[in-house]
């Protein structure tokens, strides 16, 4: 048998052909960023690599390799046993490790000797993530968005939410980059993903999605946290239709309460997060609303944040950005509740224009 080849542009569009997609770097290099839906078989650890790097620049390259290929064939043969006995003769995996293919090649190498139809994907994740990225711009171009409109607290996630579960295409930003989007937008315990991953998974909802299609998308801003919304998507977004999302200011206070319930149970974390709009907002004000906060009024402080920051800055924001947001047909729910939000989206995929295939979007 012989081991396949593959490019990275030639993979971006067979990802799902292949039995598994194996990354063999290391876990670390595996955690920053990784092809959609691949499996970590590290050729070597992190420890290890650690190790190997050291012995190479102090002791010996000669020295260094031959550790590392003892290292590399106990690994293998770990994987081997945890993992591919089980495998049957049709199983086909695509290998890949950073460029220059030596840690998938060596595992390559053993399961084609096994029997297995093993590809290789030349230039490894290097190679891949350039062509990703050059990929995104049409990717991102080729749909039709529905941008959903409305200041902080008027239930925009809870809608797109709401419209995934009926079938809607939905590309929830925020929840790719585990970020709410504003300053007090972090989620405690839940780290942002890398740049290279926030890419990534953009890249496998869009490449997932009918083309045919809309895509209901939050109206964000350039960055959803620390990390930034690829250019070409922001592009497309900006220039897409509105629908205005509007609720009561009473039922805003509510649906933020619930939403942002951490904030409550810790107004430590909560006053803590205040100090990042001082400069914006002053420090009396920011110290009046973290002695409120603390003396348990916390929907006061609400009710300030969204009235004297959030609602001036998202309106100067979107009349700015979004060329179709003045022109937004206006949609509201009766309620900021999740049963209500389930019914506008509802009337809004029933409402909904059919579009007929547009074959000049066809790959």
């Amino acid at each position: 048998m012989s081991i396949d080849r593959i490019s990275a542009e030639h993979v971006l569009g067979q990802l799902g052909s292949f039995s598994d997609v194996i990354d063999a770097r290391s876990e670390g290099e595996f955690a920053e960023d990784h092809l959609p839906g691949a499996v970590n078989w590290p050729s070597l650890h992190d420890d290890e690599r650690k190790i190997v790097g050291t012995q190479y620049k102090q002791i010996s390259q000669f020295e260094a390799k031959k550790l590392g290929a003892a290292l590399v064939a106990k690994n293998i043969a770990a994987h081997i046993q945890r993992d591919v006995l089980g495998k049957p003769r049709e199983w086909q995996p695509l290998l890949y490790c950073w460029r220059g293919g030596k840690r998938s090649g060596a595992l390559a190498l053993i399961l084609d000797q096994i029997g297995f139809r093993v590809t290789l994907l030349d230039g490894g994740y290097k190679a891949f993530r350039a062509a990703l990225i050059a990929d995104l711009p049409q990717l991102a171009a080729r749909h039709r968005y529905l941008v959903i409109a409305g200041p902080t607290g008027s239930g925009k996630t809870r809608l797109l939410q709401a419209l995934a579960t009926q079938g809607a295409q939905v590309l929830d930003l925020e929840a790719l980059a585990h970020h709410r989007s504003s300053v007090l937008g972090m989620i405690p315990g839940v780290p942002q993903p890398t740049q290279k991953a926030f890419d990534s998974r953009i890249w496998a909802v869009l490449r997932s999605f009918d083309s045919t299609r809309p895509v209901y998308i939050e109206s964000e801003s350039k960055k959803v946290g620390n990390l930034a919304v690829p250019e070409g998507l922001i592009a497309t977004m900006r220039a897409s239709p509105c629908l205005q999302l509007k609720l009561p200011e009473n039922e805003r206070v509510a649906l933020l309460l619930e939403d942002y319930d951490f904030f409550v149970r810790d107004i430590g974390f909560f006053c803590e997060r205040l100090m990042a709009l001082t400069e914006a907002r002053g420090k009396a004000t920011v110290q009046d609303w973290q002695a409120r906060a603390r003396s348990g009024d916390v929907a006061s402080v609400v009710r300030e944040l969204l009235v004297k920051h959030y609602d001036p800055v998202y309106l100067q924001s979107m009349r700015r950005n979004f060329d179709q947001f003045e022109t937004a047909r206006v949609i509201a729910p009766r309620d900021h509740t999740v049963s209500a939000m389930a019914d506008l989206a509802q009337s809004l995929l029933v409402a909904a224009p059919k579009q007929k295939p547009d074959l000049t979007n066809e790959q």
